[in-house]
């Protein structure tokens, strides 16, 4: 549809221009605002990498590699060009190099993209994709080998529409089809961002189809994931069923505040998972307090509830965020510790 300046006098139309006449480039430009601002095409997406080629004998790179929170990867292929090239083609090979990667495939390919984009960032990677996971199992997330792939470019020909309309239809296929159109008015560039497949009202719809038909599969695949959430029960009542890291802060919080010492509850938790610092140093103070005592923890205090310490007369204990497959034997080693005369326990419930 052509776009139109609305004046007192007529709808005068605004023509459109093109990327090349314009000197926008496909990488140094579209590429590089477009990884910022990715939503712009293709929404609840995280990008992981830029130029993707980590798999054997590649010899070709994917433009922009994100994951979605379901844990499908999704291929972002883009064109400057009116008719696509041959980007459906292109992008099905990537779908099906990237089908297998696994969650610490992409924490270590994330981590390397933030070097470039945001070192600062970099060692905080894992937990970042931990976090962006959490509906699917966090660090346990298996991620689905049904890659999505999102076609950017400023046309499609009926060759590319015509193939993606029968992947998508016949083999439920998930690729969309989103037409850039540049517009100049004055000395302004403006952006018209149109999703042409699947057309925008019947986007939901086809969403609603392709879960149902995939519904089978994806429980098997789901085996092996733990999603379980927990519902706590202490002497205040039982909680909302929590995820599992927030299952387990509210059963160490509890038993801490009727009684049972830091120490103790650190003899029930596994590993480097509760640690200790000396004095009981004010909010402001902590981060830093505990990065000092544990150099390894920076970069990396995400994974560590710094907002709700423990604290005792002569130090301050801080819970990790980072639970897996261990999180029930885990909670049932901290009931135990339940003092005398007082109910404390945890029931898993399963998921809607």
């Amino acid at each position: 549809m052509p776009l139109f300046e609305l004046t007192s006098d007529k709808l005068e139309a605004v023509p459109s221009s093109t990327f090349a006449a314009e000197q926008v480039l496909e990488r140094a430009d579209l590429q590089r605002l477009l990884r910022a601002q990715i939503e712009t095409v293709v929404e609840d997406v995280l990008i992981v990498s830029e130029e993707f080629a980590e798999f054997a004998g590649a010899r070709r790179r994917i433009d922009l590699l994100g994951i979605d929170r379901e844990g499908k990867p999704v291929v972002i292929e883009l064109k400057r060009t009116t008719d696509g090239g041959h980007l459906e083609l292109q992008a099905l090979r990537y779908a099906a190099m990237v089908s297998a990667l696994t969650f610490d495939d992409v924490s270590e390919a994330f981590q390397r993209y933030l070097l470039q984009v945001e070192p600062d960032a970099a060692d905080d990677a894992r937990t970042r994709l931990a976090d962006w996971l959490e509906d699917v199992g966090g660090e346990d997330a298996v991620l689905t080998r049904e890659v999505r792939v999102v076609l950017v470019s400023a046309g499609f020909d009926r060759e590319i529409t015509t193939t993606v309309l029968w992947l998508n239809e016949v083999y439920g296929l998930d690729i969309q089809c989103v037409r850039l159109t540049p517009y100049k008015v004055g000395e302004r560039l403006l952006l018209d961002v149109q999703q042409v497949i699947p057309l925008p009202e019947a986007a939901d719809l086809t969403v609603q189809l392709r879960r149902r038909e995939t519904q089978a599969r994806a429980a098997r695949v789901s085996e092996g994931r733990d999603w379980t959430p927990y519902a706590i029960t202490t002497p205040e009542g039982t909680t909302e069923p929590l995820r599992k890291r927030q299952a387990v802060l509210a059963l160490v919080t509890a038993l801490h505040a009727a009684g049972v010492p830091g120490a103790r509850l650190a003899g029930a938790l596994p590993g480097a998972r509760f640690l200790r610092i000396p004095g009981v140093p004010g909010d402001d103070a902590l981060a830093d307090e505990f990065v000092a005592r544990y150099p390894k923890a920076k970069g990396n205090l995400a994974r560590w509830f710094i907002d709700s310490p423990l604290r005792e007369a002569d130090q301050t204990w801080l819970l990790s965020k980072m639970w897996g497959r261990n999180t029930e034997p885990v909670l049932a080693k901290l009931a135990d510790l339940a003092p005398e005369g007082l109910t404390f326990g945890y029931e898993a419930r399963p998921r809607d």
